[in-house]
């Protein structure tokens, strides 16, 4: 599914037209379509009190198509107009003539009449303002917003249902007005629009329908930016054939751990082998090979010559690499520490990978931060490589701050992406992953539970065990960044969002590649 920013769907609007898809029709179907997502929501609207906030231009022509169309259907349904619309409207003309009664915001007398007309509504519908230039909400507006505010406090379960996004969130930066109105459902037209998609707008948009309106699906073709779709991720699992042997499935090397993190070691190969690795073969501190033994029974090992108990020697690369021609993929980095020795066993190990025949790369954790401090660190890495960093790394790998990253997510990790000729996955709430050819998908998982010490350590075992089975970079990244999210979905569903740990997920990922198969 593509996400696209304002300026992308109002041109895809315009070619619309120019196909012959004139602007009156798609402003038909997105009520229609809008009007029909809030009857399957309500289950039948019938005597349903509907209140609707209209706006100046064609979101509220939408919300106005749309109040026609829950009238035909037996709602009782009331309009505030916040701003003027001429009776040379035609939507607005089909709802005079059917009597559906219209207040206008900006006299105080009608405002309150409205108020009082919608105490007890089961929906208020937001049509102010859709994907134009975003004012500043005040006036009418705001105080129309401010109206339904204090129904939604004084009655809970009166639905907030924005049309197209919330009014007051910016389309592109998901930015919002402290007038915006929290939405219950969001029913976005034709195709996500990426301030949607990202924070703070997001934790505004309750849950998010897309409805469809006729556009032509090859007008979005050239839009990069897509959502990670469950469609997607069930047709991009690898085959499991019924004659295969555990070569079939890829052999993952993993370089993790140390004294302090034995535990990063032992989720990363269980990530790798939960979503379906092949063998998965464990180098980390000889000293901790029993220690992790004891709980990997399925991973077998290439125990690494230590400085002391725990700690990597730096000729621990030179054993590593007698290790990886047999091996698909190697993931490094996690648990590992950024003690100097460790420092010169990550350097010594990526730096002389050959480029043309380099097993697939996963980076992530200490080996991230040890990159970070090295100049020029991209152009020894091979370029079939995923970077795995959470905001405080990619702050450090691109001399910034977190908060500088939180800021533009999306752009941090194209740039990083383009500019080091790899796969990058910026982790945290909303994940994105981009290529270096300008693609990017992202994540709609924001889950607290998953914010907790581990997770990412897994993640980098899913990412690495999806390579092996001979996934390319982007696609491994993106669908298991899906798989993660999902299990983090199934384990809060089961556990609540407080008290879920990184290893919750480990028995639950099988569970989840299952339950796709199957939904078809």
């Amino acid at each position: 599914m593509k996400v696209v920013t304002a300026n992308e769907m109002r041109d895809i609007e315009r070619r619309c037209v120019e196909r012959g898809l004139p602007s009156e029709m798609l402003m038909e179907n997105a009520g229609l379509a809008f009007a029909q997502e809030i009857r399957r929501i309500l289950g039948n609207v019938v005597g349903c009190h509907i209140a609707a906030l209209i706006g100046p231009g064609n979101n509220g022509g939408d919300g106005l198509v749309a109040a026609r169309h829950l009238r035909d259907w037996g709602a009782k349904v009331y309009i505030c107009l916040c701003a003027p619309r001429s009776q040379e409207d035609p939507n607005y003309r089909l709802v005079l003539e059917r009597g559906i009664p219209c207040f206008q915001a900006a006299d105080e007398v009608e405002l309150s009449a409205f108020g009082s007309m919608i105490s007890s509504a089961e929906v208020i519908v937001d049509a102010l303002l859709g994907t134009g230039r975003l004012r500043p909400l005040e006036g009418a507006m705001k105080q129309a917003l401010d109206l339904a505010r204090g129904v939604k406090r004084k009655r809970p379960q009166t639905r907030v249902v924005a049309l197209d996004l919330p009014s007051g969130l910016d389309a592109d930066t998901g930015a919002t007005d402290p007038a915006c109105l929290p939405a219950d459902v969001t029913v976005t037209l034709g195709y996500p629009k990426l301030g949607l998609c990202t924070f703070p707008g997001y934790a505004s948009i309750g849950h998010l329908l897309i409805t469809d309106i006729s556009i032509p699906p090859d007008l979005a073709e050239d839009i990069s930016i897509e959502l990670i779709a469950e469609e997607w991720a069930r047709a991009v699992l690898p085959k499991r054939p019924l004659n295969a042997n555990k070569g079939t499935f890829g052999r993952a090397l993993v370089a993790a751990g140390s004294v302090n993190y034995i535990g990063a070691a032992y989720l990363a190969c269980q990530g790798a082998m939960r979503v379906g690795a092949g063998l998965v073969t464990l180098a980390t501190p000889r000293s901790l090979q029993p220690i992790l033994a004891s709980k990997l029974t399925e991973v077998t090992y290439v125990p690494l010559p230590e400085e002391e108990f725990g700690i990597l020697q730096t000729a621990a690369a030179k054993v590593l690499h007698e290790w990886l021609p047999g091996y698909d993929v190697l993931l490094i980095g996690c648990g590992l520490g950024q003690t100097p020795t460790a420092t010169e066993f990550v350097r010594d190990t990526i730096f002389s990978l050959p480029q043309a025949t380099a097993p697939a790369l996963v980076i992530d954790a200490d080996a991230l931060n040890i990159l970070a401090k090295l100049p020029q660190w991209w152009e020894k890495v091979p370029n079939n490589a995923v970077l795995t960093p959470h905001p405080g790394e990619m702050a450090r790998l691109r001399g910034a701050s977190a908060e500088e990253v939180q800021t533009d997510r999306l752009g941090f990790a194209q740039r990083a992406a383009a500019q080091w000729q790899k796969t990058v996955v910026l982790k945290g709430a909303l994940t994105i992953i981009s290529a270096p050819d300008g693609r990017s998908r992202l994540s709609l998982v924001a889950n607290p539970g998953l914010a907790s010490a581990g997770t990412g350590d897994v993640l980098a075992g899913v990412i690495a065990g999806l390579l092996a089975q001979g996934l390319s970079a982007f696609d491994a990244a993106a669908l298991g960044v899906y798989l993660h999210g999902a299990t983090g979905e199934m384990i809060k569903n089961k556990l609540g969002d407080a008290g879920m740990v990184a290893s919750d997920l480990l028995p639950a990922l099988p569970q989840v590649i299952r339950e796709l198969k199957q939904q078809h």
